[in-house]
């Protein structure tokens, strides 16, 4: 059945333009089956075989599968990291969640903001009008935030990693080790009941650690796709956050066994 049909049908229609949010199906796919088939997935991508074909040879260069006849197998870790600029999906939800992260902004005094997509929304929200001093390890979000003549804005230092525009390593650490911050709004790449929250890069998580340790209130501005996943590196586990703050497309019961975890949580 085509991707029309499907809709006609009442299913919803899947296809998925672009090539980072096609390799994620894939991968996700691999997770879930053990197997992707090639036919299957441009039938429920919407593009054409030479289109996977692409992708799988793409994400096989990249270590993460291996191709076989008719479709592909996992081999090694199976996270694929976008780069920044180009996690386009969930765009609405991501700035719900972020007009919904403004309520919990201090009147004055100082926030932390951790790098991610839903993050960069906040930021680019983010009140001018209010005294303000803002930490933030991620280039792209000082940017962002530079011309306000309120806020204070200073960057961690360290080593910037070009996938994420994130300062990683001893500079950032030495940083989180000397301030104390009222909110921290944080990201992750990925949220377990089992094992917590979890990013792909080492770095990256050993900041995110930091990060926690350095703020009074911390707050985790994820969407619905974050949730029922596991990436290569934990920085938190459920009881280290203080609210999440996601969309109202996460699972039901996902929703049900975070608040029975005892995690406070806020859908828009």
């Amino acid at each position: 059945m085509t991707p029309a049909a499907e809709q006609a049908n009442g299913r919803p229609d899947t296809r998925v333009p672009y090539a980072d949010q096609r390799r994620e199906f894939i991968l996700a796919t691999l997770r879930t089956n053990g197997r992707a088939d090639a036919a299957d997935m441009a039938l429920e991508l919407g593009v054409t075989n030479e289109t996977v074909r692409k992708d799988f040879v793409a994400l096989e260069q990249l270590g993460l599968l291996r191709r076989v006849h008719g479709g592909a197998i996992p081999v090694g870790r199976l996270t694929y990291e976008p780069p920044l600029a180009t996690r386009t999906a969930l765009s609405e939800e991501k700035e719900l969640i972020a007009r919904a992260a403004l309520q919990h902004l201090p009147a004055d005094g100082s926030v932390l903001i951790d790098g991610g997509s839903t993050t960069a929304k906040l930021a680019e929200i983010l009140p001018r009008d209010r005294a303000l001093r803002v930490y933030t390890n991620t280039l792209s979000i000082a940017i962002t935030l530079m011309d306000a003549p309120l806020l204070t804005v200073y960057t961690l230092g360290g080593r910037v990693r070009p996938v994420t525009s994130a300062e990683v390593d001893d500079w950032a650490a030495r940083a989180l080790a000397e301030i104390n911050v009222d909110v921290a709004f944080l990201g992750t790449t990925a949220v377990s009941l089992e094992r917590g929250l979890t990013t792909q890069d080492a770095a990256e998580a050993a900041v995110k650690r930091l990060m926690h340790a350095s703020a009074r209130r911390r707050i985790l501005l994820a969407d619905h796709s974050k949730f029922g996943k596991v990436s290569n590196c934990k920085h938190a586990d459920l009881g280290d956050i203080d609210l999440l703050i996601t969309d109202t497309g996460i699972n039901p019961q996902m929703l049900k066994s975070l608040r029975s975890a005892g995690l406070r949580v806020e859908t828009v």
